[in-house]
């Protein structure tokens, strides 16, 4: 068998030692040690077993709103159903109020610091002595008090006897609480006032003793309430009476089933005009009706009874000041209802944009997920919050008191809204464990969030999604990070681990890993499969891979188990051409290469002027042959072996011989630990461009060094790696060859008092987000 050797021609590169370990610490690894082991209620698919199942609780509840105190009274009767095959003796019952009772474990584990400068609203949250928490009445079943154990913020109910699988028990809790100032010691629900007309408007949640939920993950999940970790429950259906000022507004949970009792004959033709209005809201409390009640407070009461199926919770919000507005959403056959509830203040932000937004958010998200289930979707306007629950949402973005507005609120609203909409979808019909797993519904919300912003308008300045976005943080001091994979609590860096990451990790896994054809079927599944359901990461995980055929666990392990970051490095360039064996072309370029190289060097330059005559120049006898030697010139000899080369060649060996391709070594050192495909553009000499991807898997037998040849016609003028900036690369100055610096952009000010200079602008910036963070504790 004839063999023919191909010669090129190009630098020499080092050979790299991998280094050996007992340990198996490849990037690749299966994250078989991880997960938990698939079983009769999970499988290794991530699909809900043939054995899968979930509890029940349905609550009938009677509550009072005290808008004079400012307080809650209510009683309730759970009815909680045993679908386990456990026997269970006693149940647990989340008091999420007693985050504020005076004596929680939340103030006692709040750390706090003094300076020499401190601002009001912080020593007024340190001298709070708000009287919080529920104060129960009683707890009983058949008319009989049971036994119970508060332990924070749970409640143990011991049952008179043991509940059995398929079995259901019945008990009433009577309670009442003090609502707590929103605006003075923060919180997920509450009251703002206003001072101007001494109206209060309330949004009120976590009201109610809920069941915690028991299943085959945690057993029963009563990690207490500290205040960050949200919130993990049980479905069921809602019977709720809620009882107010009679010239209240109220927006809740569930479809109102006494309209005919609380809305106005005027009301009630709006509502239905608005059941029929695709194209725009129809307003059902106008601006002045809002107005004339705020001026004079009713004595009377009503009564709202909502009814409610499959929801894992509820909440509503209640006030005098509401102005309300609807419009139709179509789903098929269906009808949804897409609601705002704000006051004066709000606009003319909520009047143009609100529930255009919660309409725009149910048709984007259904897209991704599935068809949205319930009747309608209502978004809220409060101050300084941002806040979830089954078919409501509670958000901030509120105008200047002369109704402007800058884009930052605008868009802040549009977002908040997005994002608060799009919880019904997760965790509200995907019931992911928030207690234990933020991400799992905020960074997935997150993501779908940043889809629905795009599709709002074009170069929606989105604050999250882009890999781009999350550079900042993922370059950020390792010592201030927890991976994703980190319970609720215990997160550092909140926004940024709990939103940006996971959000920024499913956009690169949609735009640049999977494809958006693959992701988006993926995702839709595991949505499908977990409507309606409790999912776990390993679920979530097992889906996206089981429904793409795409191997993730080196994608999950990176982004979300570890805080390694991304840093690709063009570290080498090598450029071959073929040896063609033509001495014509081959010694030709020899000779040119010779002369640049002489050319450039500088002695030969300076030599050229500094030296007058040679001697050699002035005494010919001191020359002799080699002085015109040409060593470049082509022999007789040269010819005929190239023939004699030619003749052994077959036709496709002669044809790549004289293709004249450029070859291009190329070495690529992972500098940041974290794999991700590599994404090449090469520039050519005549100005065209082409793109390579190469998939993450080039890195299975090296993580840290990997060499890929490329090779094209044209000549390749400049190189770069990510260019369109997919893969969340932190330093995009080792990108390039030949290499390029890119500036690193930095502020010019003049110190002067209370003015700007990155020390205020960072003080500004840490306070905004202190004030987030108190908002929702």
């Amino acid at each position: 068998m004839k063999k023919s050797i191909l010669f090129l021609f190009g630098i020499s590169i080092s050979v790299f030692a991998f280094a050996q370990d007992n340990t198996n610490k490849n990037k690749f690894r299966q994250l078989g040690q991880e997960l938990p082991t698939p079983n009769v209620y999970r499988t290794a698919s991530g699909a809900p077993g043939h054995e899968y199942y979930q509890q029940k609780a349905d609550y009938e509840i009677d509550i009072e709103l005290d808008d004079k105190e400012q307080k809650i009274y209510g009683v309730e009767t759970i009815t909680y159903y045993n679908n386990s095959p456990d026997v269970l003796t006693y149940l647990w019952v989340q008091l999420d109020q007693n985050m504020r009772a005076k004596d929680s474990d939340t103030k006692k584990i709040s750390t706090s610091s003094m300076s020499t400068r401190q601002s009001f609203d912080a020593i007024k949250r340190m001298h709070n002595e708000f009287d919080g928490g529920f104060k129960i009445n009683y707890v009983k079943n058949a008319g009989k008090d049971l036994p119970y154990t508060i332990n924070n913020t749970m409640m143990r109910i011991d049952l008179p006897q043991p509940l059995k699988p398929g079995g259901k028990f019945s008990f009433s809790i009577k309670w009442w609480y003090n609502i707590n100032n929103r605006m003075e010691i923060g919180g997920r629900s509450g009251y703002e006032y206003f001072e101007e007309d001494g109206n209060y408007l309330y949004t009120i949640a976590q009201f109610y003793p809920r069941m915690a939920v028991y299943n085959e993950v945690e057993g029963w999940q009563h990690k207490q309430f500290l205040g960050r970790g949200e919130f993990t429950l049980t479905f069921g259906d809602f019977d709720v009476a809620i009882t107010v000022p009679a010239d209240h507004v109220i927006g809740a949970t569930g479809k109102l089933q006494n309209m005919g009792s609380v809305l106005s004959s005027t009301e009630m033709k709006r509502f239905r005009e608005a059941e029929n209005s695709t194209d725009k809201p129809v307003i059902i409390v106008t601006q002045d009706e809002a107005v004339e009640a705020e001026k004079e407070p009713s004595d009377k009461k009503k009564t709202w009874e909502f009814h409610a199926e499959n929801v894992r919770d509820f909440a509503f919000a209640s006030s005098r000041k509401f102005i309300w507005d609807a419009m139709a959403v179509k789903f098929g056959n269906r009808t949804v209802m897409a609601m705002s509830y704000y006051p004066k203040e709000g606009n003319p932000l909520w009047e143009q944009f609100s529930t255009r937004v919660v309409a725009h958010t149910l048709k984007t998200y259904s897209k991704y997920t599935f068809d949205y289930p319930y009747h309608k979707a209502i978004s809220v306007h409060s101050k300084s919050i941002g806040m979830e629950y089954p078919m409501i949402c509670f958000n901030y973005g509120r105008p200047e008191k002369d109704g402007t507005y800058d884009d930052r609120t605008k868009y802040g609203m549009m977002g908040v809204i997005i994002h608060e909409v799009g919880h019904n979808f997760f965790p509200m019909i995907v019931n992911s464990d928030e207690r234990q797993w933020t991400w799992m519904d905020e960074g997935l919300n997150t993501f779908v969030q940043y889809l629905t912003e795009q599709e709002w308008e074009r170069d929606y300045p989105s604050r999250r999604g882009p890999a781009f976005k999350i550079v900042d943080y993922m370059k950020g001091d390792k010592s201030g990070m927890m991976p994703i994979m980190t319970n609720s609590e215990s997160i550092l860096q909140f926004g940024n681990n709990a939103y940006g990451k996971p959000a920024t990790a499913l956009n690169i896994l949609r735009e640049t890993v999977m494809g958006r054809e693959l992701f988006d079927y993926a995702f839709k599944e595991y949505a499908n499969r977990w409507m309606f359901k409790h999912p776990t990461p390993a679920d979530f995980f097992r889906t996206m891979e089981d429904a793409s055929a795409v191997d993730l666990d080196w994608f999950w392990r990176g982004w979300f188990y570890t805080t390694d970051h991304v840093d690709q490095n063009l570290e080498e360039v090598v450029w071959y051409r073929i040896d063609t064996k033509n001495p014509e072309v081959e010694k030709e370029l020899s000779r040119k290469e010779s002369r640049a190289d002489e050319d450039i060097f500088i002695g030969n330059v300076r030599n050229k002027t500094d030296i007058k005559q040679t001697w050699v120049e002035k005494d010919p006898e001191a020359s002799d042959f080699y002085n015109t030697y040409d060593p470049f010139a082509v022999t007789i000899l040269d010819k005929q072996d190239y023939e004699r080369y030619i003749e052994s060649l077959d036709e496709e060996e002669e044809a790549l011989l004289l293709s004249g391709e450029n070859y291009y070594q190329l070495t690529f050192k992972n500098e940041g630990g974290l794999v991700m495909p590599i994404i090449v553009e090469f520039e050519f000499t005549d100005g065209t461009k082409e793109v390579a991807r190469i998939p993450a898997e080039i890195w299975k037998t090296n993580d840290e060094r990997v060499t890929k040849v490329f090779f094209f016609e044209k000549e390749v003028a400049r190189i770069s790696l990510d260019p369109y900036l997919e893969v969340a690369d932190i330093d995009r100055n080792n990108n390039y060859w030949p290499p390029k610096q890119e500036p690193t952009r930095f502020q010019l000010y003049k110190r002067r008092s209370g003015g700007y200079s990155p020390e205020n602008d960072m003080q500004r910036q840490k306070r905004a987000e202190e004030a987030e963070e108190s908002s929702n504790n």
